[in-house]
């Protein structure tokens, strides 16, 4: 009984060799260039920016409209006249103010939300290759990791690429 143990004993850490352990990294930043779905996401923000930036410009435009023709005639005009418009100026005004901020905030809502979207379609194809090829984990280095051992860990960005069929296809010049 004895023998059996001691054999056991020895032979358990050859058997853990065997089962090698496997790591693996991506960097998804070049990956995520490559995505149509991003892609796809940028041209959204930059069309909803476009409008909320052509809004802007259309209230500024009346603003200074409005200021200039009061301008003009603000020593002509009764006390009362005179102070609804300087009202209406100041209103105007601080209606763009606060289109601007409300604006601002909705394209980073918005922003947040199409990355978010984007990040999953990457995460669960990261997480498919991972399972697949029986990795322990899987690291992006797009995330500010310090070293990762290019003998010891596998780059799966090929893996994911071809996971998200973007095989072959090349990553934008800038």
């Amino acid at each position: 009984m004895k023998k059996i143990l001691i054999l056991i004993l020895m032979l358990a850490p050859l058997s853990l060799v065997a089962q090698a352990q496997k790591f693996g990294y991506v960097n998804a930043n070049v990956i995520m260039q490559l995505m149509p779905e991003f892609t796809k996401a940028q041209n959204d923000l930059q069309t909803l920016q476009k409008q909320y930036a052509d809004e802007f410009e259309r209230l500024r435009t009346e603003l200074e409209k409005k200021g200039t023709e009061f301008e003009q005639v603000k020593d002509s005009l009764p006390q009362n006249i005179l102070q609804r418009r300087q009202n209406e100026l100041q209103e105007l005004y601080a209606r763009m103010q606060q289109y601007e901020q409300e604006s601002y905030q909705n394209l980073q809502q918005a922003q947040q939300a199409k990355l978010t979207e984007v990040s999953k379609v990457l995460s669960d194809a990261i997480q498919v290759v991972g399972r697949e090829g029986g990795y322990i984990c899987v690291f992006d280095i797009a995330s500010g990791i310090p070293y990762i051992s290019e003998t010891l860990c596998e780059d799966v960005t090929e893996k994911v690429k071809s996971k998200l069929g973007l095989t072959g296809v090349v990553a934008p010049v800038k």
